[in-house]
């Protein structure tokens, strides 16, 4: 799998049968024309809502209104943006559905609680000569970070959920013009007989995503 400009898809399983796997969890490479894009930071022409540094000023994470209707989405965000994390989020947005694509038949499901956060790599963290460690404008830091994430969601017990982790072209705002990198987009899905459930099942998943993430910040990619 390369960064050819190309839209490419990559998965560490195709399952006919979510019975026979741990985890619904694939990562994707997603880089062509069409594909979407983040500017980090990032700015709302309409001003109705706007990009929050927590990693920098933990207290505004009460500012952003799902992670205060969701203490397990509130959770997730505090430990992905705290010193101790490769990491730190961009954007997220919640949503409930009853429309499941038919690949999400497999579940048997009549909901889906589904969750998505925008994640690039935190400056906080340098190498011994003082660069960025893991490198925000590196594809190859990306791709890897991805399938160590997926390896270990593949251990994570069976549910009905699933996870995907997009890497997807990045353009950073620096003192000295644009510069174009990638970042992360996770998707996180919990499904169920009913809204109760499906919200369940995700706030389980999203936790074992989280402890994820942070288990590979130990090890830097």
């Amino acid at each position: 799998m390369t960064a050819s400009g190309l839209s490419s898809k990559s998965s560490t399983f195709c399952a006919s049968s979510i019975s026979e796997f741990e985890m619904d969890a694939d990562y994707t490479i997603e880089l062509g024309k069409e594909d979407p894009v983040l500017d980090f930071p990032w700015k709302d022409p309409s001003s109705l809502v706007s990009y929050v540094d927590i990693k920098k000023h933990p207290e505004l994470l009460s500012t952003i209104v799902e992670a205060t209707k969701l203490p397990a989405l509130g959770e997730f965000l505090s430990a992905l943006n705290s010193s101790t994390s490769l990491l730190e989020t961009a954007k997220c947005d919640v949503w409930e559905t009853e429309e499941l694509t038919p690949d999400e038949e497999v579940f048997g499901a009549s909901h889906k609680f589904a969750s998505y956060v925008d994640l690039v790599f935190s400056l906080n963290v340098v190498d011994p000569m003082g660069n960025p460690h893991p490198n925000r404008f590196a594809f190859s830091s990306h791709e890897r970070f991805a399938k160590q994430v997926i390896e270990l969601l593949q251990k994570a017990p069976d549910l009905a959920t699933s996870c995907e982790l997009c890497v997807r072209r990045c353009f950073y705002e620096k003192s000295e013009g644009i510069q174009e990198g990638f970042y992360f987009t996770l998707y996180v899905n919990g499904y169920g007989d009913d809204e109760q459930a499906a919200r369940q099942h995700w706030e389980i998943a999203l936790r074992l995503v989280g402890h994820a993430l942070l288990q590979l910040s130990s090890r830097p990619a």
